[in-house]
């Protein structure tokens, strides 16, 4: 799909509107991911969720994590985000919250797992299900994540198309690929490149770079495993910040347009799925427009997407 046009011309047949509720709702996911990891937010069975316990020593330099991040950003220093991780990692190694494990040890062998394929049941038609449901998350939430960074990178042209658009794909793609053969978890791209973006980062050099850094990081594992969750909260909550900027770019005079992106954006976090809150969203989009006598202003691709949305709530 990604060689072909097929997926480009998938993710430029979503309306503008939607597009930019896809970055806001990246966002607002990204903002509870990063609130839950510090413990600012826990969950709760009576009402979803509730305040986590703001005197507990890694909520408090969570919250402080987000503070120190956002007043560097405010004075224009440079590496912020990079500055609040390490002190916050810092102040939590001196009092002992967390342990200090070396510095360098020797990655783990790929043999148990590099080239171990099974795909004696790819053709059972009980497996299509599956193999259609994985299609289907990183198609959508891969298009979620790049909409969203690329709208915060300011990649987004006059007409509101991600510039390079089928390069993202290719690399996407082949890297999910590639993975599997190493046996690793799904390659694709995550929400929280965001806060590379909000560091400076833009071009091609940034991702070999990142790229270059994780695989050194193999051999730094204890280094990098200490880091806690909590470090990194901040940077997440204050990005999510950020992109929920995007907001004023919708078109608020047209609820026909205003009340899918409304409902990509606050079901993104509260189905704690990207893939799924485009889907919920551009279903109440073609349904709002048809009943409200638009239907001209349906394009084939949208149309396209519809059945393969409702496709996936039928079937899948």
């Amino acid at each position: 799909m990604s060689v072909t046009p097929l997926r480009q011309w998938m993710l430029e047949s979503i309306p503008f509107n939607l597009r930019i509720a896809m970055g806001a709702g990246v966002g607002l996911f990204i903002g509870i991911i990063g609130l839950k990891s510090g413990g600012i937010i826990t969950s709760n069975e009576a009402t979803l969720l509730s305040m986590g316990d703001l005197t507990k020593p890694e909520t408090i330099l969570a919250m402080f994590s987000f503070l120190v991040i956002a007043v560097l950003s405010i004075r224009k220093i440079p590496g912020a985000i990079v500055i609040g991780i390490f002190l916050v990692t810092s102040v939590a190694l001196a009092l002992n919250l967390i342990k200090f494990n070396g510095i360098v040890s020797s990655p783990p062998s790929l043999m148990p797992v590099l080239l171990k394929l099974d795909i004696s049941q790819a053709f059972d038609l009980a497996m299509i299900s599956i193999i259609m449901s994985f299609l289907f998350v990183n198609l959508f939430d891969t298009a979620g994540t790049l909409v969203g960074v690329a709208n915060q990178a300011k990649l987004i042209n006059a007409n509101g198309d991600i510039d390079n658009l089928d390069r993202a794909l290719k690399a996407d793609s082949s890297s999910s690929a590639v993975g599997s053969l190493f046996g690793c978890s799904p390659v694709t791209s995550y929400v929280e490149s965001s806060a590379g973006i909000e560091a400076g980062g833009r071009t091609g050099l940034t991702a070999v770079t990142v790229g270059m850094l994780f695989l050194l990081a193999i051999f730094f594992a204890p280094l990098a495993s200490m880091i806690p969750a909590y470090a990194t909260s901040g940077a997440l909550i204050y990005v999510a910040i950020l992109m929920l900027s995007s907001m004023e770019k919708l078109n608020w005079t047209d609820l026909s347009d205003l009340l899918p992106a409304l409902v990509i954006i606050v079901m993104m976090p509260l189905t704690f799925s990207i893939a799924n809150g485009i889907a919920l969203g551009f279903l109440s989009y073609v349904i709002i427009k048809i009943f409200s006598g638009q239907l001209k202003a349906i394009s084939s691709g949208a149309w396209f997407l519809t059945i393969i949305f409702l496709s996936k709530f039928i079937f899948l």
